[in-house]
């Protein structure tokens, strides 16, 4: 299995967060050309899922989809 550097990663939440002093949330790290990262807010120090390209475009496509509020 291949090893990413994440140690200089910039994660972000979603904009729907519910501000920086949240820690109930999902983040992500922008910028790995092979990967998306993934990780829970609460455990920065955690795991983290390497979700590759298409399957990520895939999730947040479905979630855009079935998403009900405006």
């Amino acid at each position: 299995m291949r090893k990413h550097d994440l140690s200089n990663a910039h994660w972000r939440k979603s904009s729907y967060s519910s501000g920086d002093s949240s820690n109930e949330c999902l983040e992500v790290a922008d910028g790995l050309p092979a990967v998306v990262p993934v990780r829970d807010s609460k455990l920065t120090t955690g795991p983290v899922l390497l979700i590759g390209p298409a399957a990520w475009t895939h999730f947040i496509d479905t979630v855009r989809a079935t998403n009900t509020q405006p």
